[in-house]
């Protein structure tokens, strides 16, 4: 098939005006920015990493949790305390 092997400046500038008109000025950047991340987890994907950043973010997401619950019991023993020194101050 003669004359589909190559692509000119024209013609580049004439598919990215259609481009445009179509999503609009505001919307390429997120398309690209999807674009971009969807490449970049297929690479992660086949070159297997990502199984490996996924277990490390589990871990840490495993700590953080640990971690609000240990503030969180604090929080509520502090709570308590309060309440039980109000009421002794009380009887009077």
């Amino acid at each position: 098939m003669p004359g589909f092997g190559s692509l000119g400046g024209t013609e580049l500038i004439i598919a990215l005006v259609i481009i445009l008109l179509l999503f609009g000025a505001k919307r390429i950047p997120e398309l690209a920015k999807g674009l971009g991340s969807g490449v970049r987890e297929f690479r992660k994907g086949t070159r297997g990493e990502g199984e490996v950043e996924e277990e490390e973010k589990d871990a840490k997401g495993e700590e953080l949790t640990a971690g609000a619950d240990k503030a969180e019991e604090t929080r509520a023993g502090d709570e308590a305390r309060a309440e039980g020194d109000k009421a002794e101050q009380k009887p009077s």
